[in-house]
């Protein structure tokens, strides 16, 4: 890679991040505003009900990983291959697989709304805002899923800037049609959830425009191909197992701390986690980045441009969780191991070693609920470093498998 290669690559690559990063805020501010403008016009129950419907939304995120994440880093592959014939395929299969699940679950929201509604929730005095809620979500399911999944996919065929305008679109329209809808048309808390659906909707037809410029390379039309479902889901398999470990391991260190620490250690976990949302921003920056620009290099063969992606990456987080660590402190410190490994499970991922992604997905969260029920037992004032220590116990771990499966980051023809 000479001088005038490597300037032009950096631009692209700051370029793929911060849009990716801008992605990330966007709906970051979005979840924020949104919970305040719904207490404010509505009441606290409102904001509860919708937090209850949080774990189905985590639930369509999951899926959206195992069926467009895993799909977008196999399509930025065969682009940089210059196989547009078999990222279309790929792409199609994996847009058709989720508008399907989207209408499964939107004939749940048809069909047994109540059922669905008491999964969640068993409290009487929420049950109703609850139920309007996740009503209207559920019929909107594959909007969210469409739109999440065009989101990947029009990123990795070079268009970051157009997803992350949409996205930010999608979200100022949903806040103001909160406001409209729930004070000038008197919907409650099923206009909240009307406002996010059509929000979705105008951010999917404005991706839509990506597919009519001459820079996409993905076609609706591509012929008949070998069968890529098994591929796609095997790809984004160890993602959307960390997603839902993640879920299992909030939904047990609020019990844990909850148990041992009481209101005031509860209360103080939820600011600490509420104050991280800021590393998830760099963290998916980082990791939407490897995913889509890396791929790319990935198909192409290309090990310099690989390296610099990775390297430019690892620098970035490294840099921003220090800055973070300044303003948050000790917990803050606990979760820079997180960030770390989270991320190297991508990269086992995109250099073909499925065994070790696999067993990342699983250890990232589920190592830290024994470890945190430990110290709840035996060192209560210490809780607050279980994190810390479950994660350096992972890196220990990941760092022995790695020498005893003689793992190389080199590329191959496996890989491509």
């Amino acid at each position: 890679m000479n001088t005038k290669e490597r300037k032009e690559f950096n631009v692209q690559f700051w370029r793929f991040l911060w849009a990716s990063i801008l992605i990330g805020l966007s709906a970051c501010l979005g979840n924020v505003v949104d919970a305040m403008i719904v207490g404010n016009l509505i009441d606290e129950d409102s904001v509860s009900a919708i937090n209850l419907s949080l774990p189905f939304l985590q639930f369509m995120f999951t899926i959206n990983m195992l069926l467009a994440t895993g799909a977008g880093m196999l399509v930025g592959m065969e682009l940089g291959k210059g196989d547009t014939r078999r990222a279309s395929y790929i792409f199609v299969v994996s847009m058709s697989a989720c508008l399907l699940t989207g209408f499964v679950l939107t004939a749940c929201g048809v069909l047994i709304p109540d059922v669905v509604t008491r999964l969640l929730c068993d409290h009487e005095q929420l049950y109703q805002p609850t139920y309007e809620y996740l009503r209207v979500t559920l019929i909107g399911a594959p909007a969210y899923l469409l739109m999440w999944g065009l989101d990947t996919m029009v990123s990795v065929d070079g268009s970051p800037r157009l997803v992350s305008v949409s996205i930010l679109v999608d979200n100022v329209l949903h806040l103001v049609l909160d406001v409209v809808f729930i004070k000038y048309f008197g919907w409650g808390i099923e206009g909240s959830a009307w406002a996010a659906v059509i929000g979705h909707v105008v951010g999917i037809a404005m991706m839509a425009i990506h597919f009519l410029s001459k820079e996409n390379h993905l076609r609706l039309s591509c012929g008949r191909q070998k069968p890529v479902l098994g591929p796609i889901v095997s790809q984004g398999a160890p993602l959307a197992i960390a997603s839902i470990c993640l879920t299992v391991l909030m939904f047990s260190a609020n019990k844990i701390i909850l148990s041992s620490l009481g209101r005031t250690g509860i209360y103080a976990f939820a600011l600490c986690m509420n104050l991280l949302l800021i590393y998830n921003l760099f963290l998916g920056g980082v990791c939407r980045t490897i995913q889509s620009l890396g791929s790319i290099q990935v198909g192409k063969g290309d090990n310099e441009a690989f390296t610099l992606v990775l390297r430019k990456s690892f620098n970035f987080i490294t840099v921003a969780m220090a800055i973070t660590c300044i303003y948050l402190r000790i917990f803050a410190v606990c979760l820079i191991p997180f960030c770390y490994i989270y991320t190297i499970m991508i990269v086992y991922k995109l250099y073909n070693y499925h065994h070790m992604a696999l067993f990342i997905s699983f250890a990232l969260s589920l190592t830290v609920i024994p470890v945190l029920w430990l110290f709840s037992l035996y060192a209560e004032e210490w809780i607050w470093y279980g994190y810390l220590t479950a994660y350096i116990i992972e890196m220990v771990v990941i760092f022995v498998l790695h020498k005893m499966t003689h793992v190389k980051f080199e590329l191959t023809d496996n890989n491509q």
